[in-house]
């Protein structure tokens, strides 16, 4: 597996890499099999992913009757929480294009956790006719303890090796503790999965985490088994990193 490393200067560019990335994603889909699927990610970083895709040129340059949306995790909240990451996508992205409202699957956070963690792996099934669900892309964020998605280090999500879908409790800053995640199987399956990576708090666990492909850190272990492996990541973030060691850093 080659693993893809982009380095841009700020922020801004990263979203504006990201939402590039999204549109070529998504027209290569709906061209070849009708739909495009992505599990879309929290935080602040995708934010302005999500608000570029909202505006134009790239709002036009989306075929939004044939994408389908998905969460890679939730927070146990109902959707209109402060917390939520639907509520973060609807604001920015959902509510500004025109996706039909059947093609969003969001996490049912409102509902207990292992409650909501079995109505999203039922939908993920009867969405994709059986337990493989393979997304199109998986847009992934990078914690500061190595985690991404809602997979933290030592818990037992990350031996997971069936169910798609897991309910967790991890106590990580100030933010819900319990939680919905999709598992390595669910990620590990995607044709292309997207690490987004912002800001000099990163540095250090990027550089850990590029330097040990397969080590024990749940972001270490994403890795597709018959996909691709892409990290946007800008120059503050990229700070730390033995360019030489993690192999050719390509600037945009």
């Amino acid at each position: 597996m080659e693993t893809e490393i982009v380095i841009v200067p700020d922020a801004e560019a990263l979203a504006r890499s990201g939402a590039q990335r999204f549109v070529q994603l998504a027209q290569q889909a709906s061209d070849s099999r009708g739909r495009f699927t992505a599990a879309l990610s929290g935080g602040s970083t995708p934010h302005g992913m999500y608000r570029l895709l909202a505006e134009e040129p790239y709002r036009s340059e989306v075929p939004w009757q044939q994408v389908h949306l998905f969460w890679g995790d939730e927070r146990c909240v109902p959707p209109d929480h402060p917390g939520s990451n639907y509520r973060m996508a609807e604001e920015a992205l959902l509510s500004h294009v025109p996706v039909p409202p059947e093609n969003v699957h969001r996490v049912q956070g409102e509902l207990a956790p292992q409650q909501a963690a079995r109505a999203y792996g039922r939908d993920l099934e009867d969405f994709f006719c059986g337990p493989h669900a393979r997304f199109d892309l998986v847009q992934l964020g990078l914690g500061s303890d190595g985690h991404t998605a809602s997979l933290f280090p030592g818990t037992a999500a990350l031996q997971e090796t069936t169910d798609l879908v897991a309910a967790v409790e991890a106590h990580y800053e100030d933010r819900p503790a319990c939680r919905i995640t999709l598992t390595l199987p669910a990620i590990n399956m995607s044709r292309h999965i997207l690490f987004l990576v912002s800001g000099s708090s990163k540095a250090e666990i990027l550089r850990e985490v590029l330097s040990e492909p397969g080590g024990p850190l749940p972001a270490q272990r994403v890795r597709p088994t018959a996909g691709e492996l892409a990290w946007l990541v800008d120059e503050a973030a990229a700070g730390e990193l033995d360019r030489a060691r993690v192999g050719t850093a390509i600037r945009s």
